[in-house]
């Protein structure tokens, strides 16, 4: 059969024009949805927009011991104006944008003074300005005010004229973030830890970063489509709250802590403070303060030195050295040992006692060496009896796990050394001055554990900072108090050791760390700070004082330590640490009332008020309601006096001489509101420094009153 070919090139034509046509279309119609169409596709694709979003859960919060907020996460917000808002379609933004620059600069003047009066420290002036330069830049994203602003201060800025208007008309939209704030301020911050602040998500320190991962929640995801110039979230996770962590820490005690270390810090021109209260029976810290001194000369907690600092304890780790003795055998609390003049020549090296210069103890047993703090007392019996065996005094001081870590809850901890006879550079000298708190680093923290289980019968507990993890309410975590070990000595040794600690506070140089209303135990510590390969002879000196005990003594309740360091002599452990503790005791004692007050004193005491002079009826009223029993010499109950106290009762006195109107009393020994009674009824101004009773006045009394003039009492 013949090919018609004209048939086939006639098919081919058409089959090719029918393609171009085709293609035509496609490019035509390419170029309508290109040009003629562009905005309204782009509008149907930003409609169609979805893009996946992680959801952020809200960090849980940090509670103190009894509910109170620490450390919680708040909203903040950057605020910002947007000068193109409004529809995509040009013509209609046109018109809208119109419009609303009228607003905006009719309202102008009426916005700056809002902003002013909500963030007074940018003026009127400034925001007139600032927001004017953004209205002239035409900018998507202008920052209404320079940082983060509160929800209180967004909510008002949102009341304000075009602010007030929906965002895609007014253009004022808000950033939202997350801050982390304290709501007791520094109190505690480094044991709390803290949050890095570019990123406010991870953690840097502190029980922060310790429990993070359950702080911090589980990420939800969620999409977000845009419909109509907005979008929409539509959650396909949700979010998981972190759980919030109950910390052992209690407020009013480590308020009470922090201000009586910042007061000595602060008298002694210290560098760096540290005071821990820990409950003797849980190792519940109650409380822990890190203070040091900055370049301005101000204290904050900068970092954990509670259980950082690697420095040599000095005396309180004479404690540890004298019980190895006495588990072993060598000594009683009634060995002698002759300390001489207070200068002991040992394996080439002097010893000194602090009285050296003074002639010494001469000869003083186990007791009264712990009291004076004597050098050459207890390194005498350590070198005397394990000169030739050191390592079974090393091997005793492991026994008591003085040596171990403790594995505590938040990061940074020091482990302490305590070197052995195989370790280098142990010499001859070693042990004697090992023995009193040298040539070994142990924390603050560790020395306190260590007293705190003579305190807890023996027991030596972990020192804990949280006790449980919380999520709706409900106990998710618990902690529970851990065993480090059940018996750090024989009954016997501890009976011992408690019965010297009790009298080194009551007969010895810790007196200051003592009190009237209950019974102390505890060891005063006075060491040299090594300058590292500069030893301790380069320069100035510094020293590190502090005390360790625990109260009452007969029925521990609360350890506790204080250890400061400062520049240069005079340094006292029992005179500039003890009497911290003293306060933080009584203060702490005063707030918990179900201490049992039989086991803060002896059977045979009477509790008696430390009474002022003054309203000499009022101190009637107060002691006749305490059965406080008093000896009255007339009836007092309008007069003004002294009184005198004794073991057993309280003496009212009517002071006969009363001071004429024009003349200045003799306030000294009154308490404030009675002193400022009497110098401002006759006319007087009167300024006070301090707390507790008038010990000084700076007008003397029986000068004639100059009505107006100022009188500054002292009180301590």
């Amino acid at each position: 059969m013949a090919v018609n070919k004209k048939n086939i090139l006639i098919r081919y034509t058409i089959v090719v024009i029918l393609m171009a046509l085709v293609g035509l279309a496609v490019v035509v119609k390419a170029a309508i949805i290109m040009f003629y169409e562009h905005d309204y596709w782009e509008e149907v694709a930003s409609r169609l927009v979805r893009e996946s979003v992680v959801v952020k859960p809200n960090r849980g919060n940090i509670l103190s011991t009894d509910g109170q907020l620490m450390a919680s996460s708040l909203p903040e917000y950057k605020i910002y104006l947007d000068y193109l808002v409004g529809e995509r379609n040009e013509k209609k933004r046109m018109e809208e944008q119109a419009k609303r620059d009228s607003i905006f600069k009719a309202n102008l003047d009426t916005i700056c003074r809002g902003l002013h009066e909500i963030f007074p420290d940018k003026s009127v002036a400034y925001f007139k300005s600032h927001l004017m330069e953004g209205f002239k830049k035409r900018k998507r994203s202008w920052q209404v005010y320079p940082g983060r602003v509160s929800y209180i201060q967004y909510q008002q800025a949102k009341k304000l004229p075009v602010f007030c208007m929906d965002k895609f008309k007014g253009g004022f939209y808000e950033q939202a973030l997350q801050r982390r704030k304290k709501p007791f301020g520094s109190l505690a911050s480094r044991t709390i830890g803290d949050l890095f602040i570019d990123t406010n998500e991870v953690a840097k320190n502190g029980v922060e970063m310790a429990f993070d991962t359950l702080l911090r929640g589980v990420n939800g995801v969620a999409h977000r489509q845009r419909v109509r110039n907005k979008f929409l979230n539509i959650t396909e996770k949700e979010p998981v709250d972190g759980c919030d962590i109950v910390t052992t820490i209690d407020v009013s005690m480590q308020d009470i802590a922090e201000k009586a270390l910042l007061d000595k810090l602060k008298e002694l021109n210290a560098s760096v403070g540290v005071a821990i209260l820990m409950e003797v029976a849980t190792g519940e810290i109650k409380a822990m303060v890190n203070m040091q001194k900055a370049g301005n000369g101000n204290y904050y907690e900068m970092r954990n030195s509670a259980i950082s600092d690697m420095l040599e304890p000095g005396s309180t780790f004479k404690t540890a050295s004298i019980m190895v003795a006495l588990e072993d055998g060598y000594i009683t609390p009634h060995t002698e040992v002759d300390t001489g003049n207070g200068i002991m020549k040992m394996h080439g090296s002097f010893m000194k006692d602090h009285n050296w210069n003074r002639g010494g103890y001469g000869v003083i047993d186990v007791t009264r060496i712990l009291e004076v703090s004597s050098n050459i007392g207890v390194s005498y019996l350590i070198d005397k009896y394990y000169q030739n065996q050191p390592q079974k005094f090393v091997d005793g001081l492991k026994r008591m796990s003085i040596d171990q870590p403790l594995h505590l809850q938040i990061p940074g901890e020091g482990k302490p050394n305590i070197r052995g006879p195989k370790e280098r550079y142990f010499a001859k000298t070693t042990l004697p001055w090992m023995s009193i708190g040298y040539e070994t680093q142990i924390p603050p923290l560790n020395i306190l554990t260590f007293y705190n289980a003579i305190a807890n019968n023996g027991c030596m507990v972990r020192p804990k900072l949280v006790k449980a993890a919380v999520k709706d309410g409900r106990v998710v975590r618990e902690y529970p108090t851990e065993v480090i070990n059940p018996k750090i000595c024989s009954d016997k040794t501890l009976n011992e050791i408690r019965t010297i600690l009790h009298s080194v506070v009551a007969n010895g140089l810790a007196k200051p760390a003592g009190s009237k209303q209950f019974a102390v135990s505890g060891k005063t510590g006075t060491a040299q700070i090594s300058k590292g390969s500069q030893g301790y002879k380069s320069g100035p000196m510094n020293y590190l004082v502090s005390f360790c005990g625990y109260f009452p003594s007969e029925a521990p309740r609360y350890s506790c330590i204080v250890s400061i360091q400062k520049p240069g002599y005079p340094a006292s452990g029992g005179g500039m640490a003890g009497p911290v503790f003293s306060k933080i005791a009584e203060r702490v004692y005063a707030r918990n009332l179900n201490l049992d007050i039989r086991h803060a004193i002896d059977s045979t005491s009477n509790v008696i008020p430390d009474v002022m002079k003054g309203d000499l009826g009022k101190a009637e009223l107060v002691l006749s309601d305490l059965d406080v029993p008093m000896i009255m010499q007339e009836d007092v109950s309008k007069a003004w006096g002294m009184v005198s106290m004794d073991s057993a009762s309280v003496t009212l006195i009517a002071d006969e001489k009363a001071v004429p109107d024009d003349r200045i009393p003799n306030v000294v020994g009154m308490g404030a509101r009675d002193a400022v009674f009497q110098l401002e009824r006759r006319g007087l101004k009167v300024r006070i420094a301090g707390v507790g009773k008038v010990r000084s006045q700076s007008i003397p009394s029986g000068n004639k009153v100059i009505k107006g003039q100022t009188v500054l009492l002292t009180m301590r």
